[in-house]
């Protein structure tokens, strides 16, 4: 018998059939003597199109309004899982995030929780029920409804059972697991028997989308047990993400690669070579929240250096303008973009313990003739940064140089 927080997400829960077969799943761990709790995304693309139905109302929707619109999508699914349980003679009862009081601050669409009372959801365990909770969303202190942003159902899943002391949190997706990269990059993609919360942090944050990164260092942070499972598969163990490497077990020294399509690079041009030129050019930048990645600054010449960052591709066009508005503040010779750029990255622990795996990774893309154009390190991770046209070739040959192929 254990306390398990299971999390379906919105392909889990996407029309009456599969809410029945999340049902089902429930009712035979619950019969097995397991207290469970239940936390559910919205219907695939029930959120999308809750934000377009407030788009067609206002453009630019009050944020506080539009979470009161999009907050609804879960409470359709939280409900019907309920009465699909209830039909199977499971007892069950559903919260919003509200009325379990899962407590936020006041970001709307983007709130981060700062509390959550579980004392309700463990009376109705002990009571028999089970319970299922309404993902992505919770309350500020001054009761207002609250969204936790994309993903952030993970995040629910996560926080709850490190609230109540789950013994473990279990991720359903359309996936059976974490692999060592995309599969459908590099069809000879593994799936990972486990991986550390230090791994699957950086994998998340470089651009593997199985788990939302904020879960993600939630779990590590209250040490929850993470297990990612699919919710199509009856069978199988899924990927469990552990605090640390197996010490019994040789470590490999990757695990994984990640990779972004969503890419750009900028550069500035003949800027000053002197002390806080790189904060008079990417202070402006932060400040129009514009998350910067990797960051070179040449070697000066001539009193003049050129400096250069990645951002999302998305914020290229307002990183772009800003830099132009103070292009003449800073001194900026010139300001040049290339939209076209992917982030390929290698993660592993067995890195600390392995010389090399730069070298590695460079001659292999150089006999492929991939230009690196950037690149950036971490104790755990390289990422370089190429032209997005060889991105595909550059996991395909990564992945099979570092043996990940291989069992």
């Amino acid at each position: 018998m254990a306390l398990i927080v299971q999390k379906y997400g919105g392909t889990s829960v996407g029309n009456p059939e599969r809410i029945k077969n999340v049902a089902k799943r429930v009712a035979k761990f619950h019969a097995q003597g397991h207290k469970m709790v239940i936390v559910l995304s919205a219907m695939s693309g029930e959120t999308n199109r809750l934000i377009a139905l407030a788009k067609e109302i206002s453009p630019a929707p009050s944020p506080r309004e539009l979470d009161v619109v999009i907050s609804t999508g879960e409470q359709v699914t939280i409900g019907l899982l309920c009465m699909a349980l209830e039909e199977m003679g499971v007892k069950a009862r559903s919260y919003t995030g509200g009325q379990v009081r899962i407590l936020t601050d006041n970001a709307f669409t983007k709130a981060r929780i700062l509390d959550i009372d579980g004392a309700n959801i463990l009376r109705d365990l002990d009571a028999g029920s089970v319970v299922v909770v309404a993902g992505f969303q919770g309350v500020d202190d001054a009761g207002n409804i609250t969204t936790l942003g994309r993903g952030g159902s993970d995040t629910t899943g996560v926080a709850l059972a490190a609230a109540i002391k789950a013994d473990e949190c279990q991720i359903y997706t359309d996936v059976d697991g974490v692999y060592t990269t995309d599969p459908r990059v590099v069809p000879e993609a593994r799936k990972l028997d486990t991986i550390t919360f230090e791994e699957m942090l950086e994998m998340a944050s470089l651009g593997s989308k199985v788990l939302q990164i904020r879960s993600v260092e939630f779990a590590g942070k209250y040490k929850v047990k993470l297990r990612v499972l699919s919710s199509f598969q009856e069978e199988g163990e899924g990927t469990l993400i552990t605090v640390e490497e197996d010490k019994n077990m040789e470590q490999p020294i990757i695990s994984g690669i990640a990779f972004n399509r969503d890419e750009a690079k900028i550069t500035v041009l003949g800027v000053p070579d002197k002390p806080g030129i790189a904060y008079q050019i990417l202070g402006p930048v932060a400040d129009a929240n514009v998350d910067v990645d990797m960051i070179i600054q040449n070697v000066g010449h001539d009193g003049t250096t050129d400096f250069s960052f990645t951002v999302n591709r998305p914020d290229y066009e307002k990183a772009i303008k800003i830099l132009e508005g103070v292009q003449g503040h800073i001194g900026a010779r010139a300001i040049e973009g290339d939209r076209t750029m992917a982030k390929v990255s290698i993660v592993g622990v067995g890195m600390r313990s392995h010389p090399g795996v730069a070298s590695r990774m460079f001659r292999t893309l150089a006999e492929e003739g991939i230009n690196i154009q950037m690149i950036s390190t971490s104790e755990i991770k390289i990422s370089v940064a190429i032209d997005e046209k060889y991105l595909e070739l550059a996991v395909r040959v990564l992945h099979r140089a570092f043996g990940l192929d291989q069992a």
